[in-house]
């Protein structure tokens, strides 16, 4: 798989996707990124990107030219699937993670101050995603989460599948609470079902606590999660309330 991403700072993307997981399965060859400096496409001899509104609105806005040229520039002869990092995009879901991990090529595109002029985003994204109700300074940190997100599901990036699978949205739920060494800390044990080696028994108690997690914290996903009877006995049971208790 490969992303190629347009932005006003490439090295700070490049750095980030050479660390922790990402950069091993980057070195690995699982996915290939490339980089692609905006500013090296401004014809302004100042290498100037932006420019003022035509509004009263206060800020820069980047020009359609350097954006339009990059794109057309870095996607010559390919047809790669382009993706604008916007708080106006649809939000981000582990949903549409999975479907993007499909695709061959994915051309990233970070916008800077008040965004991008209107007239190039028109012509050349397929789509606009956003990673959450909230502004931040750039599509660099949107890009890389998009970036991390996708590639963890990818063939060998993970040691095994289910590293990502029994995490939280996967399946439309939260994930259960886990525990490590020591198995008692500052008086409170570890659940007794984690230590008895019965998987069957650790399998259902990781499923009620997921549901029990989901319903403390996220109530709304279980509008449209899958569920089965036996789920729906576990979220109708008044008692089960505290995410501690053993099964």
């Amino acid at each position: 798989m490969r992303f190629d991403i347009a932005t006003l700072f490439p090295g700070f993307v490049d750095n980030a996707l050479n660390e922790s997981i990402i950069g091993r399965a980057r070195a690995k060859g699982i996915f290939e990124a490339y980089c692609h400096n905006i500013r090296d496409y401004t014809k302004d001899k100042h290498r100037r990107v932006d420019d003022a509104p035509y509004s009263e609105r206060q800020g820069m806005l980047m020009q359609a030219q350097p954006v339009y040229d990059c794109c057309s520039a870095v996607c010559a002869g390919r047809t790669p699937h382009v993706i604008y990092m916007s708080p106006q995009g649809k939000t981000l879901t582990q949903q549409r993670v999975l479907e993007l991990s499909h695709m061959d090529e994915i051309f990233i595109l970070c916008g800077h101050y008040e965004g991008i002029d209107q007239r190039v985003l028109d012509r050349i994204v397929d789509e606009e995603i956003s990673i959450g109700d909230y502004v931040v300074s750039g599509g660099e940190l949107p890009a890389l989460i998009l970036i991390d997100s996708i590639v963890r599901t990818l063939d060998g990036a993970l040691s095994q599948p289910d590293c990502y699978e029994d995490e939280s949205h996967f399946n439309g739920l939260l994930e259960y609470p886990q525990y490590t060494r020591p198995e008692v800390w500052q008086g409170e044990a570890v659940p007794a079902v984690l230590l008895s080696g019965d998987h069957g028994m650790i399998k259902k108690w990781r499923r009620r606590m997921s549901l029990l997690n989901t319903r403390k914290k996220r109530p709304e996903l279980l509008v449209s999660a899958k569920l089965s009877e036996e789920d729906l006995a576990i979220l109708n049971n008044d008692d089960n309330t505290l995410l501690k208790e053993n099964v």
